[in-house]
């Protein structure tokens, strides 16, 4: 694919809007500041919940030490919690504080958004089903179909 693909100019784009987005957000005292790692791993959390550090690793495409500091400082945040799965396997959860978290986040980017998109929510939609095709597709794990969130 050439370089000036109409696609790379969506994944240019995608990279450089996300990071204004994050950049502009303001951030209330009672939101929990994350680091891009911890990021990316409420993220697979989020939409894999119950998942395994090894399988948040793969998914997000990160190294297993840097996914198990980021669990337990998110752990230690109350950001998400670990149980015991099948064997001697662990099962990771976002915890109730997470989905405040992203639920006041979420309200603050859609605040951010609305003024640029007006009424125009069904070319919206279009666009949140290509980019969640996208990162579906993106973070599918081989040894596993996707489960997502059904709140996602």
């Amino acid at each position: 694919m050439p370089a000036d693909s109409p696609l790379a100019d969506l994944a240019d784009l995608i990279l450089n809007v996300g990071r204004l987005v994050r950049a502009r957000t303001p951030q209330p005292p009672e939101v929990v500041s994350l680091t891009e790692t911890e990021r990316h791993v409420m993220r697979i959390v989020d939409l894999y919940p119950g998942a395994s550090p090894s399988e948040i690793a793969r998914r997000a495409r990160l190294q297993r030490t840097n996914v198990s500091a980021a669990l337990r400082s998110l752990e230690e945040r109350d950001m998400i919690h670990r149980s015991a799965a099948t064997g001697r396997g662990v099962a990771v959860h976002p915890t109730e504080r997470a989905a405040t978290n992203l639920a006041t986040l979420r309200a603050a980017w859609a605040d951010q958004l609305a003024a640029v998109s007006g009424d125009d929510l069904d070319t919206v939609r279009q666009c949140v089903a290509l980019l969640s095709r996208l990162e579906q597709h993106l973070t599918a794990d081989e040894d596993r179909s996707p489960v997502r969130n059904p709140g996602r």
